[in-house]
């Protein structure tokens, strides 16, 4: 009894110092809504005995948590896994251009190593063993356990394990499951990389011993996945332009093209009574038809074309003005022509003999 409790408080600390889900008595709510790779699995335990490893609760699995293909724009080889502690993401790379994206918790040893190893050791139900600096700087929590904890559903390290080595070095790095499905896409007090129990093993089956294992620095992370913000609850969101395909770079988009602006054509007025040509050569002089030959016939005065400016306004026609007659009974009279108006009778005084005695002067007014 007091090893079980032992083992509890052990798991506590590793799962953030939050509530370990229960996996006996915490079943997803509504477990229909679970993707198929998600649901409830029976497995083996470590001395042959069936062990049910729970169905992964909804609202664990944001969109960054669930395993899922995505586009690749790294460098590193088809076969090989790429561990970002800092983007909370592990990729196994394939062909064409594609990764395998699983959604991770990282621990405080999660970023404790960058660089390159390879997979020397695998383990079903791991075992665990709190690491010498555990227990010196927390011996309340892990001395009753630093002979070790026996592999099943209480152990920090899942169902499965992954071990990375440098040559023939352990680098006490490892790649594992978790009993708290609810600390995946978060940041949590201990621990390396851990995913949900059904992620590790699917991908424990595909990962061969030997396997290349790539894990990023800060920098690297920065560069391949772009800005990042956590929300209230722990989760990582995009928080800028999406890394550049093939570069990883962030590039702002490039502005709009701009269409030149047509010009603007302005068509004339067309006169009163004959329409004047626009042309693009300077203003030409207007010519008047004499008004003496304009005189026999009523047509308007012709107009050449005229050349508008912007600001120019084409003249009105000059149309011809009929001879004013004389009025009867009066001597003719002198016409003059009006630069302005025509034809206008000359003032002018007439005398007539009436009876042949008194001369009386007769005036022709003007008439208009």
């Amino acid at each position: 009894m007091r090893f079980a409790t032992i083992s509890l408080a052990v798991a506590l600390g590793l799962a953030a110092c939050g509530p370990a889900d229960n996996p006996q008595s915490q079943a997803p709510a509504a477990a229909e809504a679970t993707p198929p790779i998600y649901q409830e699995r029976i497995d083996t335990g470590p001395n042959g005995e069936p062990l049910r490893i729970p169905a992964i609760k909804p609202a664990y699995l944001t969109e960054r948590n669930q395993r899922q293909r995505v586009a690749y724009y790294g460098s590193e080889a088809p076969g090989t896994i790429v561990v970002d502690p800092y983007a909370r993401v592990l990729y196994d790379v394939m062909e064409g251009g594609e990764a395998m994206r699983f959604g991770i918790a990282v621990g405080k040893e999660g970023t404790g190593f960058a660089g390159e190893a390879n997979i020397k050791r695998k383990a079903k139900w791991p075992s665990w063993t709190p690491t010498a600096n555990m227990v010196a700087t927390q011996p309340e929590l892990y001395e009753p356990v630093k002979a070790g904890l026996p592999g099943g559903l209480e152990n920090p390290l899942g169902s499965r394990a992954l071990y990375l080595y440098q040559g023939g070095r352990d680098t006490m790095y490892r790649i594992h499951g978790t009993m708290d499905p609810s600390s995946i896409g978060k940041a949590t007090s201990a621990g390396c990389i851990r995913l949900f129990n059904q992620d590790i093993m699917d991908l424990f089956d595909e990962t061969p011993l030997g396997t290349r294992v790539k894990v990023r620095t800060p920098a690297e992370s920065a560069q391949m996945e772009g800005p990042l913000t956590e929300t209230p609850d722990g989760y990582l969101l995009p928080a800028g332009p999406t890394p550049q395909p093939g570069t990883g770079q962030v590039s702002a988009a490039a502005p709009a093209p701009v269409a030149p602006a047509a010009p603007v054509r302005v068509a004339a007025a067309p006169a009163a009574t004959a329409p004047a040509a626009v042309a693009q050569a300077s203003p030409a002089p207007v010519t008047v038809t004499p008004l003496a030959a304009a005189q026999t016939s009523p047509a308007a005065v012709p107009v050449e074309p005229v050349a508008i400016a912007p600001t120019y306004v084409a003249p009105l026609p000059v149309a011809p003005v009929a001879p004013v007659a004389a009025a009867p009974m009066v001597s003719p009279v002198e016409s003059a022509v009006s630069p302005r108006r025509g034809i206008v009778p000359a003032f002018r005084p007439s005398v007539i003999a009436v009876d042949g005695t008194s001369p009386v002067e007769s005036a022709v007014k003007p008439r208009f």
